[in-house]
């Protein structure tokens, strides 16, 4: 995998080198410096484009993402300009929701529907949400009314649900059947789906009864039915069932394909881990910028305006909390003035709590999205998070007290930090429990701005224990 990865890190850092050559170049014939006429600008210009075309043709569609990604606008929209409409639309299929958007935007409704034509009706539905509605149209009246159907059955759920990213062409077989059959029956595909390493036995009205496993029909006495080899514990999914629960599924049971069946249990498609995979990459990508305050996906390579909206709203938020702090500060400003060793510990004691409030939400927001926190063992988790901050508040809130007492030979000044090191680890961990699960109560992303808001609020308490008692017991 490291020598696939560094191949590709090699074929990335040619195509940069070979744009900065074709920049060079072209630099060099519009400031005259090689004084060519316009048809030999031209015949540089196709020459570079030929030699760029060969490079690009090693790249695997997956690859191809990969690199449109990594490289400015103007770079990106020579290389899209450079393959095919076929190729177009399978590096569509691989592209990440603001690079995709980025090129979708910048296409023509030709160009967009050239490069759908080739898809079949699984890989439009994928696509249905990144592109106008009239080129995905378009697209789909070219196909078949079979495949027009399920494009329009599976578009129709959610876009965290199961129904939207199944895919239509499972192969059923009966119990009845022998071995020998179904092997006759694989020798008749021209090709099997991707990601088949079973097929899905139903009875005759179409019910799942079970699964046979390619292996069993390779080794398996070819005189043996069906339902002498089958396993009928199946993992199968409805087609409204969460993305989230189906991925969990897929990692617990090593699955790489499923059936998904309705509510009376017939088989309707099936869920492959590729397209969970892809959710749980994007969700993932979602996640770690959410955290941080970025509302959406961001291009690396957008407009520097773009990019700067997308991160105003937690920023404003951020300078609130800010004002917040400040404030509590001012209110104190006596307290400080009077004993200005405070002003040297309180950045300490912020910090230890901020740090321990992030340890805590970063555990319960993973494992509220593993769905490992319930009714049953929330008072658990409560009881064990506030254990170990008093526990971790007692040994640090002791040794921030002995520094305290090592510089400034003051045992009450020792003893407050120390004190408030304790209740600020307390309060980071009723803060870091509390957030992330007021935001799933409320229905939002439990890890939506947690680093802005747990920074805050935390430093916020802490500041204001360690100067309220402060002025309690030092002035």
């Amino acid at each position: 995998m490291d020598h696939l990865s560094q191949s590709l890190q090699d074929r990335i850092a040619d195509i940069h080198r070979l744009l900065e050559k074709f920049r060079v170049e072209s630099y060099l014939v519009s400031t005259g410096f090689q004084r060519k006429p316009d048809l030999e600008r031209v015949l540089i210009e196709r020459q570079q484009d030929a030699e760029l075309e060969r490079h690009l043709a090693n790249f695997h569609a997956a690859d191809l993402a990969g690199l449109l990604e990594v490289v400015s606008g103007e770079e990106r929209q020579r290389i899209w300009t450079r393959l095919s409409p076929q190729r177009r639309g399978d590096v569509l299929l691989e592209l990440s929701g603001a690079v995709l958007t980025s090129l979708v935007e910048n296409m023509s409704h030709a160009e967009l529907v050239a490069a759908l034509q080739d898809l079949d009706a699984d890989d439009l539905a994928y696509l249905s949400d990144a592109i106008p509605d009239s080129a995905f149209h378009a697209a789909v009246n070219a196909l078949n009314s079979e495949e027009r159907s399920w494009v329009h059955h599976t578009t129709a759920y959610n876009t965290d649900s199961v129904g939207h990213l199944m895919v239509s062409e499972p192969l059923v077989v009966q119990p009845t059947q022998s071995l020998a059959s179904i092997q006759a029956l694989l020798r008749t595909q021209k090709e099997l789906s991707i990601n088949t390493e079973k097929l899905f036995v139903a009875d005759n009205r179409g019910h799942l009864r079970g699964t046979l496993f390619l292996r069993d029909i390779l080794l398996s006495d070819p005189d043996c039915s069906v339902a002498e080899v089958m396993k009928d514990n199946v993992v199968a999914f409805h087609p409204d069932d969460n993305l989230n629960a189906a991925a969990h599924a897929f990692e617990r049971y090593d699955l790489i394909s499923a059936p998904v069946i309705n509510e009376r249990g017939k088989i309707i498609g099936r869920l492959t881990v590729d397209s969970v995979m892809d959710y749980v990459r994007e969700s993932s990508e979602m996640e770690a910028l959410n955290v941080v305050g970025v509302v959406e996906t961001e291009d690396l390579f957008s407009s520097v305006w773009k990019s700067a909206r997308n991160r105003w709203l937690w920023l404003c938020i951020n300078l609130g909390t800010a004002f917040i702090i400040s404030r509590i500060i001012g209110g104190f400003e006596g307290t400080i003035t009077k004993m200005v060793a405070l002003a040297s510990l309180m950045p300490i004691i912020a910090s230890m709590a901020g740090n321990t409030g992030n340890q805590t939400a970063a555990l319960v927001i993973r494992s509220l999205a593993l769905n490992q926190i319930g009714h049953a063992n929330l008072s658990r988790l409560w009881r064990k998070e506030i254990s170990i901050s008093l526990l971790n508040g007692i040994v640090w809130g002791a040794a921030v007290g002995l520094f305290a007492y090592i510089f400034y030979q003051k045992f009450a000044l020792s003893l407050v930090a120390a004190l408030a090191m304790m209740l600020g680890f307390f309060l980071a961990a009723v803060v870091g429990i509390g957030a992330p699960l007021a935001l799933e109560r409320l229905g939002l992303d439990p890890a939506m701005g947690s680093s802005v808001i747990l920074t805050g609020l935390i430093d916020a308490l802490g500041f204001m224990v360690f100067l309220l008692l402060a002025s309690i017991f030092l002035v």
